[in-house]
């Protein structure tokens, strides 16, 4: 066990970061036999796709995928607390229970979701009817990460199924139990439409050699753009769930120890491993003073005396994540750890940790990734933006604040994935609030509807009747008077419009 220094001072000034670009990892050779194993599995998964995969097939197979969580419950719990040192009740919360109800909100809705949708008619086209049609896009590939290794496989696979795709999916090499007891679930309950690999940079290689119809990537940046290289090369889209620097503003309109108890939670679920997690929290010093006691004692509340003993208390994935945060603790000065420090690698235990942060120091380079929370001084929320403005643009932004002058501001001049007021990271299990990225946090969104229409193709269609022939006026040759017929049609209004015309004539109110 190592102790840190808990030595407390007044907060510093003026932070800012710099963006620090992620290595690549060599990538190793692999095996000729486990290539030919990979590519038949994709032809395979290939080969079972079928269009246009009615309702009722859709339906089938997300009941089947719900028995892949509630059939195989004490297995998957089990792994994320090898993998992860997830307690029973956490992995219910944000692993299994937050997927069950996307599965059941995607299973209600989907009828709806499927239906063609109506977008009237056109005045230059009339008599017509167009409609857009969704469809599904073919296989895909969906790559998941260890930091939620069950959610955040499924949670795609729930949005790929219910478009009528078949899939081949990659868990995480580095959360081994739980990779080999969703393989054995989704092997049992879906081995017609979904397949699966296991292994690490050599594996998913040869998997992003093959021509997919959509990749869907949860990490970080740097495989971020490996995949979309890849994708490139066959002209794929991709949705990328990546990261960032989540930050925080707190200030005091709002009750601290209340905040305190929701900021505690939400950096420490899943010991600070969740990509949406505050990442460090801004505002004025005298705010930030008063913060620290409330936040220890919310851990003191949530994990007793020693959270090492806890059974509520996660683990780091691995020795070498462990390292990566203890490398960054170690460059902190003593004087700036306000509380926790400690940690047993053997264990993979780092105690929860508060940081005074240096303007410019390690814990402002890069995202965190861990139970290490700093503390960052501001005069005032606009100094806040200006510091979100000069980074990346976040995958969350939480505004813990009354002040409606305070929301606005980080509304209005900021760029974020998602945003919350007073209730960081809950966003993301709101069913039909879509939740992805923007800039270096990512492209693309999922979630209830969003997840379908990710996985799905939105076709155009026109129904254009020969009679009567009203497209005459647009064949040649063209006459000054055939041209001014053309002039007359391009402009007609809608039905809408002329709608809306007529209402606002009459002095009556108008909708969209």
């Amino acid at each position: 066990m190592t102790e840190r220094g808990t030595q407390s001072e007044s907060l510093p000034t003026a932070p800012s970061f710099r963006r620090r670009e992620p290595q690549l990892s060599a990538v190793e050779d692999l095996p000729a036999d486990s290539a030919r194993q990979i590519d038949r599995l994709v032809e395979r998964t290939q080969a079972a796709f079928s269009a246009p995969a009615p309702l009722e097939l859709r339906l089938e197979r997300l009941d089947r995928l719900e028995r892949v969580l509630t059939g195989h419950r004490e297995a998957l719990q089990a792994a994320l607390a090898q993998d992860l040192g997830k307690s029973q009740s956490e992995s219910e919360l944000t692993e299994i229970g937050v997927t069950l109800t996307e599965l059941r909100h995607v299973r209600r809705s989907l009828a709806s979701w499927m239906a063609p949708r109506s977008v009237g008619s056109a005045a230059v086209l009339s008599p017509s009817s167009g409609w857009v049609q969704a469809q599904p896009l073919g296989t895909v590939l969906i790559i998941a990460p260890w930091n939620y290794p069950v959610q955040l496989l499924l949670s795609p696979l729930v949005g790929a199924l219910a478009a009528g795709n078949t899939a081949v999916v990659k868990p995480s090499e580095h959360t081994p139990h739980v990779s080999q007891a969703l393989s054995r679930a989704l092997e049992q309950e879906l081995p017609d439409c979904v397949g699966v690999v296991q292994g690490g940079v050599p594996e998913t290689t040869r998997l992003l050699q093959h021509r997919f119809d959509h990749l869907f990537f949860t990490g970080n940046s740097a495989v971020g753009r490996v995949v979309m290289r890849a994708a490139a090369e066959h002209l794929t889209p991709v949705t990328l769930e990546l990261g960032g620097k989540s930050p925080v503003w707190i200030d005091d309109t709002v009750d601290l120890a209340a905040a305190a108890r929701r900021l505690a939670w939400a950096k420490l679920v899943n010991a600070g491993q969740t990509c949406v997690a505050p990442d460090y929290v801004m505002g004025p010093a005298s705010v930030l003073e008063q913060l620290v006691p409330l936040l220890t004692e919310a851990i003191r509340e949530f994990y007793g005396e020693d959270p090492q003993s806890s059974p509520s208390y996660g683990r780091i994935v691995s020795s070498r994540h462990l390292q990566r945060l203890t490398q960054l603790l170690e460059r902190v000065s003593a004087a700036d750890v306000l509380a926790g420090g400690r940690h047993d690698l053997e264990d993979r235990y780092l105690e929860p940790t508060i940081v005074r942060s240096a303007p410019d120091g390690p814990l402002m380079e890069q995202e965190i990734f861990g139970p290490v929370l700093p503390l960052v001084a501001v005069e005032d929320h606009g100094q806040a933006i200006d510091v979100v403005q000069a980074g990346e643009k976040p995958l969350a932004l939480y505004v813990m604040s009354r002040d409606e002058q305070v929301r606005a501001g980080f509304s209005e001049r900021t760029s974020s994935g998602g945003m919350t007021f007073e209730a960081p990271m809950v966003h993301l299990i709101h069913p039909q609030l879509p939740f992805g990225g923007v800039g270096d946090s990512g492209m693309g969104a999922y979630h209830g509807r969003a997840s379908f229409d990710t996985f799905s193709h939105h076709r155009s269609v026109l129904d254009k009747p020969l009679a009567p022939e009203t497209l005459s006026v647009t064949f040649p040759p063209y006459s000054g008077a055939r041209a001014w017929a053309a002039r007359q049609l391009m402009s007609a209004p809608t039905p809408s419009e002329l709608v809306h015309r007529l209402r606002r004539r009459r002095g009556g109110r108008t909708r969209d």
